[in-house]
Parts: structure tokens; C-alpha cells; sequence
């Protein structure tokens, strides 16, 4: 097994992210003259958004995602996670430059590519990204119907995505790659934000703090200024179970995909993950730290492929 999980690079947005600058606020409201309503002075007396409110975060998200990605509609339901654009564009560009160390280093793009999003929520952001940065396919999949529908009318609405993004529902919440990919289907790599809480308790509690660092206020039920379902943000036994189903379930599907991947948000679960990617005979690990704003994280990917087999996969497929 590769020791590679141990090698560390900078914890900053990656070179190819369209928003490593500061938000360029003229050129967002030209895309999206309503960003103007949430537009004000900062501590500092520069103009700023209000990334304590909900519906300046999601205007601003519609602003990044219409004026950097040509995606002109974007709608979901306003209880929904509204997903920080930037980090979720990271992740994508990180699975890319994993495809094209297997590449010779150059990144292979197009239809060749399927990816899986595991939970790809109402918001559709990863297949998004990856559609519109590289034309790669994409299957989402959710265990919540209304996340799957609201995710079909976004691809049906920009025609950028359409017959790029593929959902299907999870029938079985306790399954994660059971019922969503076939015997015959071939993956290139899957991706997965996994529901960071384990219970509604500890997800006010994430919620006050995060308030509290951003406005300076201390509020006792405050809205969070992403917001999310309890489906995306809460499941029992929280993250580490939730990526603990996944990496055993990934063996059963190891022939069918090639790259496996998770965030992983609390570094103290890595120990735990490490030793099962171990324990199941992960061929290679990879730990790449994430980090944009106050918050750090990391992906987790891995691959059964032996040296061979994912030559021989390159050779097939790309």
C-alpha cells in the first residue's frame, strides 16, 4: 500500500480555482443585479456580503456560479444546503489532478469521464463544476426524492448540463453505492460531502458557533448561513460512520470504479479510516488537505487498482 496518505501540500484553493481573488463584487451584480440588496460596508468600510444571511450566501452563490460557470438557473428550495462555491470547486479540480497523475499528467476531460456523487443534494454543485470545467458525466445520487427532483430541474434548466448529469434516488438510506452503481457500470472516481453531525443537538451547537464567528452575535436559534436539510447535515454516528459504510461497501464495487473519495471535515477520524482502508486491502491512499476561509478539511481517496490494472484501465477507457 502507498505511504502517500502521509505526504502534505498547502492547504489553499487550488491553482485552476476561478475564485482564488477576492470576489470581484462589480462584475458578481452585473450577473446578478439582486447581490446589490446584500451588498454593505464591511468593519473595515469596504463593500462586502453578509455571509451571516442564508439569502445573501445563496444570491451570491447564483452571482459565482452564472457569471465564472454560465449556469443561468439555479434554483432549490431555500431550506436546503447552499453549498460554498469555492471549496466545492476545489474538490473538484483535486480529482482531477489525481486522474491525470494516472494520465501522464495531462487531466482527461469530455464524456470518457463518469464521476458519482454520493448525496448530490437539491444544488447539484459537483456535477455542476465538473460538467462545466472539464464536460466530464456525472451520477448523483440522494436518499431524498425532493433533493433528487430539485437536482433533475436544474440539469433540465441550463443546457449546458443536460444528458451530462444523471440522478438517482437511494432507495435504502443505510446503503451508499448498493442500488446506485450496476454490475456493468464503470466509474472513474466517485465523490461525497458526508453528513458532518451526528445528531440535531450537535448541529445547533456547529450552527451557534459558526453565527457567533461570523457576526459576533450570540443567538440561541440562529439560521445557518448555508442552511441544509437534516438529511445533508445529521446521521447517526455523524461523519465517521457515515465514511465507514462507504469504505466498506467501496471493496464490494473495487473492479467497478477506479478512484474512491470523501471529504473528510475532523482530522481525528482519519486514524480510524486509515486503518480500514488497511484492514480491506486499499491498494493506494491519498490524503489532500482542503482549506478556504476559517475552515480546514481533506479528501480521502483510494483505489484497489494494482499498477497494471490501472494501465489497463487508462488504455480501455481514456
Amino acid at each position: 500500500m502507498s505511504s502517500e496518505k502521509r505526504q502534505e501540500k498547502k492547504t489553499r484553493l487550488h491553482s485552476r480555482n476561478k475564485n482564488r481573488e477576492r470576489y470581484d463584487l462589480n462584475a458578481l451584480t452585473t450577473s446578478n443585479p439582486e447581490l446589490l440588496n446584500y451588498i454593505e460596508p464591511n468593519k473595515y468600510g469596504e463593500d462586502s456580503v453578509d455571509f451571516s444571511n442564508p439569502v445573501a450566501i445563496k444570491t451570491l452563490n447564483k452571482a459565482l456560479l452564472n457569471h465564472y460557470y454560465g449556469i443561468k438557473n439555479w434554483e432549490f428550495p431555500d431550506g436546503n444546503l447552499c453549498p460554498p462555491i469555492p471549496g466545492r470547486a476545489d474538490y473538484i479540480h483535486q480529482i482531477a489532478d489525481i486522474l491525470a497523475e494516472n494520465n501522464f499528467g495531462t487531466i482527461p476531460i469530455g464524456d470518457i469521464i463518469t464521476c458519482i456523487d454520493i448525496g448530490v443534494g437539491a444544488s447539484c454543485i459537483y456535477p455542476i463544476i465538473g460538467v462545466t470545467e472539464y464536460g466530464w458525466n456525472f451520477i448523483g445520487s440522494d436518499i431524498d426524492p425532493k433533493s433528487i427532483e430539485s437536482a433533475k430541474n436544474i440539469v433540465n434548466s441550463n443546457s449546458s448540463l443536460k444528458d451530462k448529469i444523471e440522478c438517482r434516488l437511494q432507495g435504502n438510506r443505510k446503503d451508499v453505492f448498493f442500488g446506485i452503481i450496476g454490475r456493468e457500470d464503470k466509474i472513474d472516481f466517485s465523490i461525497c460531502n458526508p453528513p458532518f453531525h451526528s445528531s440535531l443537538e450537535d448541529a445547533q451547537k456547529g450552527t451557534r458557533r459558526k453565527v457567533r464567528n461570523l457576526s459576533g452575535k450570540k443567538e440561541k436559534n440562529p439560521t445557518l448561513n448555508f442552511a441544509g436539510i437534516s438529511n445533508e447535515l445529521i446521521c447517526d454516528g455523524g461523519e465517521y460512520k457515515f465514511i465507514h459504510n462507504m469504505v466498506k461497501e467501496s471493496k464490494k464495487f473495487s473492479k467497478n470504479c477506479f478512484w474512491f473519495s470523501t471529504l473528510v471535515s475532523k482530522q481525528s477520524n482519519l486514524k480510524g479510516i486509515y486503518k480500514l482502508l488497511e484492514k480491506i486491502e486499499a491498494n493506494q491512499i491519498k490524503t489532500i488537505p482542503m482549506g478556504s476561509g476559517n475552515k480546514s478539511s481533506r479528501i480521502v481517496a483510494w483505489t484497489f487498482f494494482s499498477k497494471e490494472e490501472q494501465k489497463e484501465w487508462r488504455e480501455t477507457r481514456w
